[in-house]
């Protein structure tokens, strides 16, 4: 079993930056990879960024990348989510997510363990 906590959501002005953590306990927790993804209200969820522990490959959406960047601290077994350049249509609730298997994903109903949540709000 593995258990997701994420943590460092908040308000922020446009432009500005936050980094999320998602904290991950589990026995063979180096066998998953790693996603975050967001939701906002009325919309479905949608993939933001994916690494695997093992080799630290990542993959992000094209609504993402060149701002966000995604990283894992194995000892730690943390992953993280810096978000730079932050837009109002960023604003959702970001969720960790992982998947049994060392390759990163995009595809929501690949990953098996989902953390609660963290509210990102970016203002105008």
């Amino acid at each position: 079993q593995v258990q997701l906590v994420e943590s460092g959501g908040g308000l922020v002005q446009a432009g500005g930056s936050l980094r999320l953590s998602c904290a991950a306990s589990g026995r063979t927790i180096s066998s998953y990879a790693m996603g975050w993804f967001r939701q906002a209200p009325g919309k479905e969820r949608e993939f933001v960024a994916a690494i695997g522990w093992s080799g630290g490959s990542t993959y992000y959406a094209d609504s993402v990348k060149g701002r966000f960047t995604i990283s894992a601290d194995n000892a730690k077994n943390t992953v993280y989510l810096q978000m730079n350049s932050l837009k109002p249509e960023d604003t959702a609730v970001y969720y960790c997510a992982a998947r049994l298997g060392l390759v990163p994903t995009a595809t929501l109903s690949q990953y098996r363990h989902w953390g609660q949540g963290t509210q990102v709000t970016v203002s105008s």
